[in-house]
């Protein structure tokens, strides 16, 4: 449809899931911290967002858009930042090990050549001068 028909674009329709989020009408500073904020203060916001996001009918579009985009800051899908990171992660390394059939990106089990002048025992000549 056009412009003008008052249809939603592609766009706007990739975003219509935010409307009927819990945290749609709520301050925003609830789930970003503020600079500098650390330690009981930095837990308490944050644990009191996820439980905001616990309730959310949403919870899984926001998780897959903030993992998708890489979002950097806040709580989002229940997750904060630290825990976005470790499930990217934590995604890499099944990809890796599905594509080599490990986790070492397919070194595990093949020798390591040596390097001339290296006895391979622990305190061995290095080769180095």
């Amino acid at each position: 449809m056009g412009c003008g028909s008052g249809a939603p674009g592609a766009a706007e329709q990739a975003w219509q899931w935010q409307d009927r989020a819990a945290c749609a009408d709520l301050d925003t500073r609830l789930f970003f911290h503020p600079a500098g904020e650390r330690g009981e203060g930095y837990e308490a916001r944050e644990q009191a967002a996820k439980d905001v996001c616990a309730t959310c009918p949403v919870l899984h579009e926001c998780r897959d858009y903030a993992l998708d985009a890489r979002e950097p800051y806040g709580v989002w899908g229940g997750l904060g930042e630290h825990e976005r990171l470790e499930v990217l992660r934590r995604r890499r390394a099944a990809r890796r090990q599905r594509r080599h059939g490990t986790s070492r990106g397919g070194d595990a089990g093949r020798a390591r050549p040596r390097t001339s002048g290296s006895s391979g025992q622990s305190g061995g000549s290095t080769g180095c001068g």
